[in-house]
């Protein structure tokens, strides 16, 4: 959870308090500001969601592209080690008897 997404569910519950409490006293302007915090904190929740979402697979694409990058270097570091001991060999092969 990050801090957009505590702070609109905080601007939420504030909102709703100060909602009902306007119904309550009959200050249509309190109940007004009360709604108002509640769309406030809505929109930041979801910001702070989608943030979390992107976080989350940028994380995850990272961590591909390194499992990715370390399979292709052993890939490599294999085939390379197969060209060298294929090249000794014919190597091996014309060299003369001592």
């Amino acid at each position: 959870m990050n801090k957009d997404q505590v702070s609109g569910k905080v601007d939420q519950a504030t909102g709703k308090v100060k909602e009902k409490v306007g119904e309550t006293v009959g200050n249509q302007r309190l109940a007004n500001e009360g709604l108002a915090d509640q769309l406030k904190g809505a929109a930041k929740e979801t910001w702070g969601n989608a943030k979390e979402v992107a976080h989350d697979n940028a994380e995850e694409q990272r961590r591909e592209a390194e499992r990715n990058t370390t399979e292709t270097r052993e890939r490599l570091a294999n085939k390379v080690q197969d060209m060298k001991e294929r090249v000794n060999e014919k190597i091996d092969q014309h060299r003369k008897p001592a």
